[in-house]
């Protein structure tokens, strides 16, 4: 939602205030307030703030509107993603997005769109209401030409992102090809992703060539791997080493889970090399409270070292054992 705020007293600027003066208002503004500088708890806020109004008055269309009918040009929302010009020294302008829940991009968790940057008055300019009551579009050659605007191309591209990160979601800087230049686009990452999963990032694709809105980025995840952990959709496995004595008679070990908390496993005695044992719930989490399970995999592990005692002992214990290879296939007899 569009701030109420004046944008020209966001700004500090007078409402005559010439293209130049707008933008060095912004770059000062900017610097004071951006949030990796500024700490107050509000900083984010501001910030968000100044964006809104600087991607407005720096447009001159857009500016046009705003001083017209103001805030009410704004009612169907947003500037979400505005550009920070100035920022990374010839990297290009860095946007930042939202993600706005929404599945149906192949598959139920992963599709998620973000908000579009493209085209603040999309609605008002290509064939909506416009903020004055009339058809923005009119007619004659002008509205056949905006009939005829296409959406930019689609950007595809990979990010790999941790395992932890996976898990818990976060933020991700990718840096795309856009517009013949190279821009860094910050993407929110849901909590529990999948390994494949496609983010659709709308307008972070490349600009219409004739007045359309821009194309969508779509982020491919790849899901980093883990030196205990392995994902399987919303399921975590984990290889359990275990002793000969654990798993001949049983025992109660203390694993780690894949969100940091330690928990008690019962091994049952006579527990088989490659049987699982499954802790319901303490799997993955998804952004709708969604739980997989996590899975040990029971590894036997001999000793490395023995005893001429320990040996001894064992000879007695498998002399009195049924040899497990049992079967005509084993005794090399046939039918």
């Amino acid at each position: 939602m569009a701030t109420s705020r004046d944008y020209y007293d966001i700004l500090d600027v007078s409402r005559t205030a010439t293209e130049d003066e707008i933008k060095a208002a912004y770059r000062k503004l900017a610097r004071k307030l951006h949030p990796d500088v500024n700490k107050a708890p509000d900083a984010q806020e501001k910030f968000t703030e100044l964006r809104e109004a600087y991607e407005v008055l720096s447009d001159e269309k857009k500016r046009r509107v705003y001083d017209r009918v103001g805030h009410k040009a704004y009612v169907r929302g947003a500037t979400s993603g505005a550009a920070e010009p100035g920022r990374g020294g010839g990297r290009g302008p860095t946007y930042t997005w939202s993600n706005v829940g929404g599945a149906g991009f192949g598959g139920p968790n992963d599709s998620f769109d973000v908000g579009d940057i493209g085209d603040l008055f999309g609605e008002m300019f290509g064939g909506g209401r416009s903020p004055f009551g009339k058809s923005a579009t009119g007619g004659g050659a002008g509205a056949q030409a905006r009939s005829r605007a296409r959406k930019g191309r689609d950007i595809r591209a990979e990010r790999l992102i941790s395992f932890e990160n996976a898990l818990h979601g976060g933020r991700e800087s990718v840096r795309v090809g856009r517009g013949g230049t190279m821009q860094t686009i910050d993407v929110k990452i849901p909590k529990g992703v999948l390994d494949g999963a496609k983010l659709r990032v709308r307008g972070g694709g490349e600009p219409s060539e004739n007045g359309g809105a821009p194309g969508d980025l779509i982020l491919v995840i790849k899901v980093g791997n883990h030196p205990l952990f392995k994902r399987e959709g919303m399921d975590v496995v984990l290889d359990l080493p275990v002793t000969i004595v654990e798993a001949t008679l049983g025992a109660t070990v203390d694993i780690p889970t894949p969100y940091g908390d330690r928990v008690e496993l019962k091994v049952p005695a006579g527990a088989a090399g490659g049987s699982k044992l499954r802790l319901r719930g303490h799997g993955v989490q998804d952004e709708n409270g969604a739980k997989g399970d996590l899975y040990a995999v029971i590894r036997i592990v001999p000793p490395k070292q023995v005893t001429d005692e320990d040996a001894k002992a064992l000879r007695s214990i498998a002399e009195r054992l049924t040899s497990p290879r049992t079967g005509p296939e084993w005794n090399g007899e046939s039918d």
